[in-house]
């Protein structure tokens, strides 16, 4: 795959496919600019090249429609804030009026297109769709590591029709980092999976038990190995069709040789409710009926020791239900000992960055993906089609 400072882009339009999936409030403020921030040094670059830049993205799923909540006019706003310089905005991303003002645009110039998915056929990676996006420019640079996991028109189909094509800078951090920390890192080498549900990260731990010293499992997912363990775990939330595949996977581990942590103690309630009663209960006193919903003291204890002599760690996936605040100490004492920590700490995007911004301990982690499901894919030992599409368009090339 070829990168952005590796192909001639100078005074040429360049069409940028980025992620600013950004949130946004009820009055459309965006609430939190780290993906837009994220596309910076890629945009800045193509300046100092005296390039026509032209960006795509998409917001939220407006299924194929315009929704005016999901225009990317907020963006252009806050891009031209932050780059101190005008960033025009068209209300469409295909048709004649997009064409008309790519055709006028004058190197230095910066253009913003709308929200991509307002047209049914990127999600459905249709070639026309592509071919007219992929007719905007001399160069193709994706930079949207968020949408990298995805088979859409903009990321995949659009690579069969430019003339060139190659990754921005942050696809680039991404891909070194998680590269590096997977298949060559400094040892001890411990992952860190939480979240609700096994069903989503059972293949990730899969994998990286194959690779990793230690390996660590919190949040819900935690109670359905609990549960292949053989313990009593209320109403806590179990896959039982994956009781199977969890029993496999601890058979592997023993296998292996790897340390295998897994809650000794939960946090429990009734319900998923800020205002129920709570109890600490070890995990083999789980009560009938009621549910864990964090990891208990002595859990955070164990697995804050077992991170002690770690030189890189992988994290994924809260602790708990960290968005109630009776059970975010779980996750929050993660954050806290990744940000003491003095290995290389990479927090997987998603719910995990939203738990490391709320601790503020953000500017002590090595580096925070922006992309949930795509690095879960990359721990998983998937190839990203939006990587493969890149590394054949550049082949191609």
């Amino acid at each position: 795959m070829k990168f952005i400072d590796e192909i001639d882009i100078k005074e040429k339009k360049v069409l940028f496919r980025f992620d600013f999936n950004v949130p946004l409030d009820s009055s459309l403020n965006i609430t939190d600019d780290t993906r837009i921030r994220a596309a910076l040094p890629s945009i800045n670059y193509a300046l100092d090249e005296k390039a026509a830049v032209i960006m795509i993205s998409h917001l939220g799923r407006p299924k194929g429609k315009a929704v005016p909540e999901m225009s990317l006019a907020p963006v252009a706003k806050r891009l031209s804030r932050l780059l101190e310089k005008d960033v025009q905005f068209v209300s469409d991303c295909v048709g004649e009026e997009v064409r008309n003002k790519v055709a006028s645009l004058k190197p230095g110039d910066l253009l913003l297109l709308e929200n991509l998915r307002f047209h049914k056929e990127e999600e459905k990676n249709d070639e026309s769709f592509a071919s007219e996006l992929a007719g905007f420019a001399d160069v193709y640079i994706d930079d949207a590591f968020g949408n990298a996991h995805r088979t859409h028109a903009s990321n995949v189909g659009i690579c069969k029709f430019v003339p060139a094509c190659g990754a921005g800078f942050l696809i680039k951090r991404e891909l070194e980092y998680f590269g590096t920390a997977v298949e060559k890192p400094a040892r001890p080498f411990i992952a860190i999976v939480g979240g609700s549900k096994v069903s989503g990260k059972l293949e990730v731990v899969a994998n990286l038990i194959r690779k990793v010293d230690k390996i660590i499992l919190g949040g819900g997912m935690a109670f359905t190995f609990l549960k292949a363990l053989g313990y009593n775990v209320g109403n806590s939330v179990v896959e039982d069709d994956l009781i199977g595949r969890a029993t496999e996977v601890i058979k592997a581990v023993k296998e292996l040789g790897v340390k295998f942590y897994l809650p000794v103690d939960c946090v429990i309630a009734e319900k998923m409710d800020p205002a129920a009663q709570t109890r600490i209960v070890p995990v083999q006193e789980i009560t009938s009926g009621w549910m864990g919903l964090d990891i208990g003291p002595a859990t955070i204890t164990l697995f804050n020791e077992a991170l002690e002599n770690a030189k890189t760690i992988i994290w994924n996936g809260p602790m708990g239900v960290f968005e109630m605040q009776p059970f975010s100490k779980g996750t929050a004492a993660m954050a806290r000992s990744l940000a003491d920590s003095p290995a290389v700490t990479i927090v997987g995007g998603g719910d995990t960055d939203v738990a490391i911004q709320q601790t503020a301990v953000h500017d002590k982690i090595t580096y925070i993906s922006t992309g949930g499901g795509a690095s879960l894919e990359l721990l998983e030992g998937k190839v990203l089609p939006g990587v493969a599409a890149l590394e054949q368009c550049s082949q191609k090339a």
